[in-house]
This record gives structure tokens, sequence and C-alpha cells, in this order.
């Protein structure tokens, strides 16, 4: 089943939408805005097919992931003319790495909004399957369970610290909404807290989850997989990353052949191709838009001549500045942020060689390297040490997944493990940077969340 089918489908369902008119409030927690909560029962979801139809909700519910960690990383910059076209004085501030105020009002909409009025979503369809004693809805739960729990796990590497096995108990995490009632107080957790209840919402999905959807717009087993997989890679627990990415890819493992593709389309990559695990997309704003975020040339001068993603993945403007094309979900609006099974060769490769299995380390990296090369032109990578073939998987780490929006959790994990990488940016003549472990890597929740809540802001 294509988006086109999808969304034709879910048309029929428009009216229990009407639950969602109060979500431009979602996570205030103040009693003062309840009195419109009565207009959520004009529509109440109690079928399979209602609460179905609440997670086909795209636009909701697998768009507007965050994009504040893209715009934090190295992966681009932009040139003086584009930072002062920037619409808003708090994408600049972003983008400069300031301690405050760097996120657009929820009039404007912001990373803050879209994720939890996503959980808000899959905590109303939990409810409603309880509530309304629903049966035969082992698939739809763990549906609303794994989409609640990428959302958070999402929000986690913008909002918290990296995990720190050592630290993750006292850490700020995450206020864990788990009920739609809004009545609830907003509370930060920690973020052991917060990772606890990411693994908790995905283990249970993968038990309840078939292998496949209908289409890739719906979580699966192998999906929900994946997930654990980058979770755990996130956390630094290697042995787990590399058991949940091998389970996922025992079940779908098929990589695409980029001798296949045509690099001069504008897009070459299409749409819901044979790698996407499921199709989740950025919010695209501010300093991330495609025509404005332009490539370091030393990154792109890395790809070798024959290496095929120099030339499906850029293409350089008359002015001489590289763009990115490489789009996982082709030229459709939204840079592709789920997961993939390119991803997971590379956390397999990452993590065998962080378990001191070398020789299955390059394995899974030269497999996927050898379908991203022209045919006949690929010598495998080698490795003598543990060290050398992590810093391999790091470069082709970077090269593979660029603008996945997995580069700022990567640069804070690889920084809590002692990388010491510092990030410096020039904007007309001044020179902006942020030092290994700043905590400004945990970037500032809206300040309009903060006076609404009374929850503590992140410690600057």
């Amino acid at each position: 089943m294509n988006i086109k089918q999808h969304k034709t489908r879910i048309k029929g369902y428009a009216a229990v939408f009407v639950v969602l008119v109060i979500l431009s409030t979602i996570l205030s927690g103040c009693s003062r805005f309840l009195d419109e909560k009565s207009d959520s029962n004009l529509a109440t979801p109690t079928t399979l097919e209602d609460n179905q139809a609440l997670l086909d909700r795209i636009a909701d519910v697998l768009s507007n992931f965050t994009s504040s960690g893209m715009a934090s990383s190295d992966e681009f910059y932009l040139s003086d003319a584009d930072f002062d076209a920037l619409d808003y004085q708090e994408d600049k501030r972003l983008y400069t790495w300031q301690k405050d105020y760097v996120s657009t009002n929820q009039g404007v909409g912001n990373d803050w909004f879209y994720c939890y009025k996503a959980i808000y979503i899959s905590n109303a369809v939990l409810h409603n399957l309880e509530t309304y004693s629903i049966s035969g809805a082992e698939n739809v739960r763990g549906q609303a369970l794994a989409l609640r729990a990428i959302r958070y796990l999402d929000a986690a590497q913008i909002w918290c610290l990296a995990y720190n096995s050592a630290t993750a108990q006292g850490d700020l995490g995450l206020p864990l909404r788990l009920d739609p009632d809004m009545n609830i107080p907003s509370v930060r957790s920690s973020v052991k807290q917060t990772y606890d209840q990411i693994l908790k919402d995905l283990h249970e999905a993968v038990n309840l989850l078939p292998v496949k959807q209908v289409a890739a717009t719906r979580p699966s087993k192998v999906a929900a997989l994946g997930y654990l997989a980058r979770t755990y890679l996130f956390m630094g627990d290697y042995d787990k990353a590399l058991n949940y990415s091998l389970q996922a890819l025992s079940l779908q493992n098929t990589l695409m052949d980029f001798n296949a593709l045509n690099p001069t389309d504008s897009y070459p990559i299409k749409d819901m191709n044979s790698e996407v695990l499921l199709r989740a997309t950025m919010r695209i704003s501010g300093p991330v838009r495609f025509a404005v975020a332009k490539i370091p040339v030393n990154l792109y001068q890395s790809y070798d001549g024959n290496d095929l993603r120099k030339s499906v993945y850029f293409r350089v403007n008359p002015n001489g500045e590289v763009l990115f094309k490489g789009n996982y979900t082709g030229g459709s609006t939204g840079k592709m942020t789920g997961v993939t099974i390119d991803e997971l060769y590379l956390i397999a490769a990452e993590s065998y060689a962080k378990t001191n299995d070398i020789t299955n380390s390059m394995k899974m990296l030269n497999d996927l390297l050898a379908t991203r090369w022209k045919t006949g032109t690929f010598t495998a990578f080698t490795a003598s040490s543990k060290e050398e073939a992590l810093q391999l998987i790091k470069e082709e780490r970077q090269k593979e997944l660029l603008f996945r929006g997995l580069r700022w959790a990567d640069l804070k994990r690889y920084n809590r493990d002692g990388a010491g990488i510092t990030l410096t940016r020039t904007v007309k003549g001044q020179t902006y940077s942020i030092s290994p472990n700043d905590l400004r890597y945990a970037i500032a929740i809206p300040e309009d969340i903060i006076k609404l809540t009374g929850m503590p802001q992140n410690i600057r």
C-alpha cells in the first residue's frame, strides 16, 4: 500500500480527529485550559478501526520529528546571507549554540510541540483500547507503544544529556506523559527513567507487532527491533545493540545497489525504498532547509571518486557550493529520520568492534559499502585493531547517514566516551563553538513550556 492509498483509506475516519483540537496546549499540565476538553467528546474512538486511523494520521504521528539536533550539528553550514535570511531570531540562536531562547513559539510550531502532540495521540489510543475493551488490538497497541517510544527517544537526544550510566539516575530527563489526561502535571523524570520507559515500550511492542505491516508508515516488529538497537547504541550497551540489530537484519536485510540509481536525477533515492523500515521524517524549518544548508567541502571530498554516494547524495550549484539531494524520501517534504537497514548494518558493525570482534565488524561494514561503490571498484576495508575499526566505522557512519537526524546524538555519545570533538562555526566574521560535553548539548526546553509547567530548565 503506498502513501496515497494510505491517506485515502483514512479519510473516512476524519471525525475521530476531533479529539486533537486541544493539542496546541498538550504539555502545559495546567487546569486553566481544560475548559476546552469538552470538545473531545464530539467523537469518541471506540472501535479498532478508529484507533488505527488515529495512528495512520501521518502528518501528526510520523512527521515533524525534531530538527534542532541537526540544526546544531556539523553536517552543514549556512552562508552569511542565508543566516541573515532566517525568519526567526530563535533559529539564529540555535544555529550559534546559544544557551536559551532557541525555539520558536508554539504558534509558529516547534520541536517540543510536535513531539508531544504525537505522544498524546499514542497515549489516547492506548487509553481507548483499554477503556473500551477493544478486542484484537495487539497490532494497534504495539504500534502505539512503538510510536510513543521512538518519539521519546528522539526527544531525549535533543533535551537531555547523553546517556551515561554513572550519572543517568540524577541527570534531568523528559516529562513522561503516559496518559492523555491533561490534569496530570508535567514533571521531569531522570535520564534513566526516560530510557527505561523507552525500552519498556519497545520491548512490549516487539512482542505485539507483525514482522511486516501493510506499509512502512506503520511500525513493524522489524522496525521496533531496529529502534531497540538504536536505543542501546545511544546508551553504550553494545552487546544488546548488536543483538537487536542482528535480530532485525535476520528478518529484513535488503540493501539498495547504488549502481542501479540514476545520479543525475534531482532525487536519485526514491521514497519508500527497500531500506526504509519506518518512514518517519524531520520537521523542515529554519537552518535545515535543503535550499540553504551547505555541505562542508572537507566532508564532500572525503568520498572516494568511485563511491557512488558522492554523486547520489550531492549536487554542486553554480556558486560551487555543495547541496544535499540524497534524501530517503525522494522529493517528498521532510528528511528521513526513521530507522533503515543501512543504519542497522552500521550499528552491527560498531557493536561488533566494541565487543572486540573485528572480523565481523569489517564484514558488516564491507557488505554495506560494496553496494555503494561502482561495480568492480570496491576494495574491502580492513582494520588491525579495535580502535582502527571504530574510526573507520565512525567516518562511514557520518558519510552514509548524512541528514538523517542522527549526527547530534552521535556527537554527544562520542564525546561522552572521550572523543573530544569541538564544533565551531563562523558567522559574519564571529566564531562560535561548543566544547565536548558542554551543557548546551542538552538544548534548552522552550521557555513557554518552562513557564507553564514550572519544570526546571536544562542546566546551563
